[in-house]
């Protein structure tokens, strides 16, 4: 297919075709046979909408490979589909507003390529944050439906890896938006990279301070810039390293890894130090936890490098490290859309690849120079005359060698719109030039005029010019199915030592201590009514206010009967005191109780300056005559009550006391007595 040669930087002439076209022509001919002239029309991958787009674009343009009046035929002729032309942002000149510890070659927020990025990730982050659908490519019996847009169907197509590409990456991360970071990795330049060389340089040479103090501020080992500020420049010792060992006492968490580091680096190749750093020091997990997942590829290149090193050369680290500085290694990732990534590449890297939905922002104006000192004219290189002196043969050959390339960037053009199956997103930023051979954005733009686009709205960006094909929301949504990745999680026992086994602290509930609640006597309510009653007086006494039904499943009358005695309780004169406003109700307390703890609610708390007076409601039918005849399991409540209050108030005396409110009575408890009981309980060592 003429229309997609794209690598002319490898030798593809696309005129080639022709003349194999017409030698083959020739012998059919003579050999009396029929020779068909056929043309790639149907598309099984594009909407109908895309491909009219496609139509209008290379409409005569026969030079770049285009033939004529050739119009493609959707295979998915009912898939809805849209091209969307968002507005320009205009070209913005860079102005030197940085702070002056910001990088010198970071762009302003206000940059023209910084908005144009901004704009795509917040894009990108509405249509999957608003749950925005997308058509499916339908079924068997040619039913579209629709699902929620997701990270993986989004694929963003730059002509080369400029400002804007890192932009893009940059924004999208920002948004912390899922991205599969860049396509093509220089393996050295990777920060990942950097860290573990920097530690292997220290490791190599103990006195280098800047690669040990590079290392420190790396995911490795992750200080602060304080800290090492501190360590570095207070030091009395001339290296960093002498300084970290004069006082391991103070560095615990990086001296020991240090340690062993330096004590293994004369024993192991460069590939097992690194290994070791990587695995046993989890330096794996702090790289890919700081600099995402895409810095897995940078350090799966780095340990090949170690082993290809290794086939070839003696395997010291000193030689490796020069070794890995030489070459310079350039890898391509292997992205694909099942991993439910936005993906960022080149048009060429995508050549072969699809996505639901394509965005082209580096559209805008490109100089068309004929690079290097020497131009073929005919089959004779020769060299490149000064512009006034360029002779007029010279002068066709370097025009012919121009209207190549613009040719051939059509045909870039052509691959970029056509891996888009459902949506096309078309942007631009800065000089977009004034004709339609200026720049990408112009010719896509004549060509949607020519189609009959319309305005419409689009998220986080505004009004665009939209072209389209079906009803784009009319199919039946259905939920997108979502798999979530299992991550291999190394078991700790691999890179650390078991802590020891602590017991669990045991907790207690002081109502629920050992003991009798209630005196020996005929019971009026069986157990589960009775602890029913005494909840729905609590309830009462809780809320004196409340209005409406209280929360119980008892009888009419025991309700009423409730109510009655709870509002006895609060009317008694002598128990107004519990009542004050400045009487604190069920008050939470958590206090150590020997070598357990105590979690409890008390019901009423009187706080004065000297003293702490803690107030239990008991609804018991029997109530007995004297603090001396008062249930165990009551009296050990209240003492670990007691017990609790006088850690938490130590100058204060403590008191405790129950309200029986079937009599309404207030009966205080001695310390002696509540101590007792504590002491007799088998459970307790108080």
């Amino acid at each position: 297919d003429k229309k997609q040669s794209i690598y002319s930087l490898q030798g593809a002439a696309p005129r080639e075709f022709d003349r194999m076209q017409a030698q083959f022509k020739a012998k059919f001919d003579a050999a009396g046979a029929g020779f068909q002239e056929t043309t790639l029309d149907y598309s099984f991958r594009s909407s109908a909408a895309i491909l009219r787009l496609v139509d209008q674009t290379f409409d005569n343009r026969i030079a770049a490979g285009f033939a004529k009046d050739s119009q493609h035929v959707a295979f998915k002729s009912d898939l809805p589909g849209r091209v969307d032309l968002w507005p320009v942002v205009e070209k913005v000149d860079d102005e030197d507003d940085r702070v002056w510890y910001d990088p010198v070659d970071r762009r302003s927020s206000k940059h023209h390529s910084v908005v144009l990025a901004d704009q795509i990730a917040k894009s990108i982050q509405t249509l999957i944050g608003e749950k925005h659908t997308i058509p499916t490519d339908g079924d068997a019996a040619g039913t579209f439906n629709k699902r929620p847009i997701r990270a993986g169907d989004f694929l963003i197509l730059v002509q080369r890896r400029s400002a804007l590409f890192s932009e893009i990456i940059r924004a999208c991360k920002a948004h912390d938006l899922p991205i599969a970071g860049a396509d093509r990795l220089k393996v050295g330049a990777e920060l990942a990279v950097r860290d573990l060389g920097a530690l292997l340089s220290f490791l190599a040479t103990p006195d280098d301070s800047l690669s040990l103090a590079t290392a420190l501020k790396s995911p490795l080992f992750g200080w602060g810039e304080q800290q090492l500020f501190d360590t570095a420049h207070r030091r009395t010792q001339d290296h960093l390293w002498q300084a970290i060992r004069s006082k391991p006492e103070d560095f615990p968490d990086t001296f020991p890894t240090l340690r062993d580091l330096r004590d293994n680096v004369d024993f192991l190749r460069p590939y097992d130090l690194i290994e070791r750093i990587l695995t046993r020091h989890d330096g794996r997990r702090k790289l890919l936890g700081r600099l995402g997942t895409e810095a897995q590829d940078g350090i799966d290149a780095l340990l090949s490098q170690a082993l290809a090193y290794e086939r070839t050369a003696v395997p010291s680290l000193t030689g490796f490290l020069v070794w890995m500085k030489t070459d310079d290694l350039d890898i391509k990732r292997q992205i694909d859309s099942a991993s439910d990534q936005i993906r960022v590449m080149t048009v060429h890297g995508a050549k072969g690849l699809e996505a639901p939905i394509v965005i082209l922002p580096d559209t805008g104006k490109r100089d068309n120079p004929v690079r290097g000192d020497m131009v073929k004219m005919g089959d004779v290189p020769v060299w490149k005359a000064k512009e006034a002196d360029t002779p007029a043969r010279m002068k066709t050959a370097i025009d012919d060698k121009k209207e190549s390339q613009l040719n051939e960037r059509m045909r870039l053009l052509y691959v970029a719109l056509t891996r888009a199956e459902k949506w096309l997103i078309v942007a631009g930023a800065g000089d977009m030039g004034k004709t339609s051979e200026d720049s990408w954005y112009n010719t896509i733009q004549a060509a949607m005029v020519h189609s009959n686009a319309v305005d419409a709205a689009f998220p986080s960006v505004g009004m665009v010019k939209r072209l389209t094909h079906g009803d784009w929301d009319a199919p039946t949504e259905i939920p997108a199915k979502t798999t979530q990745p299992t991550a291999a999680v190394l078991d700790p026992v691999f890179t650390r030592t078991a802590p020891a086994h602590v017991e669990k602290q045991k907790t207690l509930s002081p109502s629920k201590m050992d003991g009798a609640k209630a005196l020996a006597g005929p019971a009026a309510l069986d157990e589960d009514t009775a602890k029913a009653y005494g909840t729905l007086v609590h309830w009462h006494l809780e809320h004196p206010h409340a209005q409406g039904p209280a929360p119980s499943n008892l009888s009419d009358d025991l309700i009423e009967q409730a109510a009655v005695e709870a509002r006895a309780v609060l009317d008694a004169p002598d128990l107004a005191n519990i009542f004050a406003a400045d009487a604190l109700a069920e008050v939470t307390i958590s206090a150590p109780f020997g070598s357990h703890r105590l979690h409890g609610t008390i019901d009423r708390l009187i706080i004065t300056p000297t003293s702490v007076i803690a107030i239990d409601f008991k609804s018991n039918v029997i109530v007995p005559a004297d603090p001396d005849r008062c249930p165990d399991g009551i009296l050990r409540q209240m003492g670990a009550y007691q017990i609790a209050l006088q850690a938490v108030y130590p100058s204060h005396k403590i008191e405790t006391g129950i309200v029986w409110t079937k009599t309404q009575t207030l009966m205080m408890l001695t310390h002696d007595l509540v101590f007792a009981a504590l002491k007799s309980s088998p459970y307790l060592d108080v």
